[in-house]
């Protein structure tokens, strides 16, 4: 990355940066119903957003219209200053989605090789990797701290492990947005707080651009730069001290039920045990 790194507002950000992803006023259906109506937001290099809502608001749709895999009905979205439809460099945006929490266990594959098939665009079927491509696996196995299960068949992991494979087969072709449909279902509870801190370490550290979907946010209002809670609508997009400002009242109404905002402080629960 280019230019003189600074904070503002605990998003990490460089001289002259440009936002990474900028959509505005979309709109999406399916036949009648109404999934997405008039989101505008824009999502600056260097930050970690969470997209919070109830059930059916619409968050994991918006993740596949970034992506591409849906066309919105209305408006438009830029992907690093070009159109969607102009955009051709996918290896730039990294994605875990959901289903990655439900992959068969018994798929006779090690950690390295499962991480390796995410170069198959660029190496091809059934192609060895090269020394330049092996050291890429390398690196994204080790950024999500799974070196010493390299070796491993993945039906050998935990739920939480796996995960953590599926997050590096993403960074594997060195992505600068990393997209996370619900990461953590199927993570044991007693491992979200090192999960979080994994995630932290890839924006802070790695310097990538984080899109995560949850329902934990409680959790996320202490890890992520930014929150967008979504209901069919944007009802609020800002830094984590403006989302924990938030009244319950106002997150009640967004969510049509009553919620509480509950910080959880994970180590600590540690450190009491």
């Amino acid at each position: 990355m280019k230019g003189r790194r600074f904070f503002y507002e605990g998003v990490f950000l460089v001289e002259n940066y440009k936002s990474v992803i900028d959509i505005n006023h979309l709109s999406f259906r399916y036949d009648k119903e109404v999934v997405l109506e008039d989101i505008n937001l824009s999502i600056p290099k260097g930050a970690f957003l969470g997209i919070v809502g109830p059930n059916g608001s619409g968050k994991s749709t918006l993740l596949k219209l970034i992506l591409g895999l849906l066309k919105p009905k209305e408006g438009e979205i830029r992907l690093f200053g070009q159109s969607q439809q102009k955009f051709k460099d996918r290896d730039r945006i990294g994605y875990v989605s959901q289903k990655a929490n439900s992959f068969n266990t018994g798929f006779p594959a090690t950690v390295k090789e499962v991480v390796s098939s995410g170069l198959t665009k660029k190496v091809g079927m059934f192609r060895m990797i090269g020394k330049k491509h092996s050291s890429q696996v390398e690196k994204a196995i080790e950024s999500v701290g799974m070196t010493p299960f390299a070796s491993r068949n993945i039906g050998e992991l935990s739920g939480g492990q796996q995960q953590r494979v599926f997050i590096a087969r993403a960074l594997v072709s060195e992505p600068e947005v990393l997209i996370l449909d619900e990461p953590t279902v199927g993570v044991d509870s007693r491992n979200v707080a090192a999960f979080y801190e994994m995630l932290e370490h890839l924006n802070k550290d790695l310097e990538i651009t984080l899109l995560l979907v949850t329902h934990d946010i409680g959790t996320i209002s202490s890890k992520v730069t930014h929150v967008a809670c979504l209901n069919k609508k944007l009802h609020f997009h800002g830094n984590t001290m403006e989302f924990e400002n938030l009244q319950e009242s106002e997150l009640s109404g967004i969510y049509g039920h009553d919620v509480q905002l509950l910080h959880h402080d994970h180590s600590q629960e540690e450190a009491d045990r």
